[in-house]
């Protein structure tokens, strides 16, 4: 059997970019955070649009995806700012939810090796039936968490982009031979 062709290299990425990215959707619909909620869904579609065009041969198509890949990445290097608080952004800022709750990621109560315990709250009820949690021995805080999954995401998008210009120029050059012949 022969190796596979960027094609299908780009129908490998493009699968594993919406695996990765649904993933991720479902951890910041938990944390209800509406920036990357918004972000993700705008992605997956990307993606979506790129496997069809990829399948069916559609340049264009590759070449929105590649574009967007490039723009993907600058989101995820904004998270990543965002949650190592770089250049002045603090990741206890309500920036990720348009200012419309004070929920967090969902790392942040649910991280990874975490022992949790409730916190006494001095003059401060639950709100909304909600427990205060404080987290003790953390194998890996939610801020780590968060940077791990946009560098996986800003892997998979540079990835993702290479070989969508390497099947776009592909495309083109097959049409353009078609039209010599």
């Amino acid at each position: 059997m022969g190796s596979c062709s960027g094609r299908c290299t780009l129908l490998a990425l493009c699968t594993l970019q919406l695996v990765t990215a649904l993933e991720r959707q479902v951890f910041d619909f938990l944390g209800y955070q509406w920036a990357p909620i918004l972000a993700n869904f705008v992605h997956i579609v990307v993606v979506i649009l790129g496997l069809f065009g990829t399948l069916q041969y559609r340049s264009r198509y590759i070449v929105v995806y590649a574009v967007w890949a490039a723009v993907w990445v600058t989101w995820n290097v904004f998270i990543i700012c965002f949650y190592l608080e770089v250049g002045g952004l603090s990741k206890d800022s309500e920036l990720l939810t348009f200012n419309l709750s004070r929920h967090r990621s969902w790392w942040v109560e649910h991280g990874l090796g975490c022992l949790q315990e409730e916190a006494a709250a001095v003059g401060l009820g639950a709100m909304h039936g909600q427990s205060l949690v404080a987290d003790a021995g953390c194998a890996m805080t939610y801020s780590y968490m968060e940077v791990l999954h946009s560098g996986l995401q800003i892997l998979l998008a540079l990835l993702g982009f290479v070989y969508g210009c390497y099947v776009v120029s592909v495309l083109t050059e097959e049409e353009d031979s078609c039209l010599h012949k």
